[in-house]
């Protein structure tokens, strides 16, 4: 199973490096914070698409997408929620909201800030902003990848060109 990871996009264009990694997926997860619907659309064109709202979502999207999801791929469970408050306290924050249940890889964003740890044996993964130049230390994306039981994450850094 190999999921395609991507958050906090904010209405900017989406690299192309991204849309041809995501062809390779088989679910894409966004961590919310797309921002409208038509940005939501660019991903639903490439894959079926999992996601959350997140702080900075339009009404619409607020409507049809939930605060946090929970998916099962593979016998792994997978919490999702965009996070909260400044982002030094984000993980708080997601820790908080999963304390209650049972989950092996935990995917937000709302930082811009990549992470691919593992504490206390789940795997907290935020795959950054692919587009942020201003508050991001570089953009990125991610892929997960869970082959027989095992579960690996990446970030993967938007390569620059021109």
């Amino acid at each position: 199973m190999k999921i395609g990871v991507v958050s906090d996009t904010h209405s900017l264009e989406v690299p192309q490096q991204l849309v041809e990694d995501f062809k390779t997926v088989d679910v894409i997860v966004h961590a919310g914070d797309f921002c409208t619907q038509e940005d939501f659309n660019i991903f639903a064109k490439i894959k079926e698409v999992k996601a959350v709202y997140g702080n900075m979502d339009d009404s619409d999207l607020r409507e049809k997408l939930p605060e946090t999801l929970m998916l099962s791929y593979e016998g792994k469970q997978l919490g999702v929620f965009h996070g909260e408050g400044p982002a030094k306290k984000v993980l708080d924050s997601v820790r908080r909201k999963f304390q209650n249940s049972k989950t092996d890889i935990i995917i937000f964003g709302h930082s811009h800030q990549p992470m691919n740890e593992l504490i206390d044996h789940v795997l907290y993964f935020n795959p950054g902003s692919p587009n942020d130049k201003t508050y991001a230390p570089y953009r990125s994306y991610g892929i997960i990848e869970i082959n027989n039981g095992t579960v690996k994450g990446h970030i993967i850094k938007v390569k620059d060109h021109g």
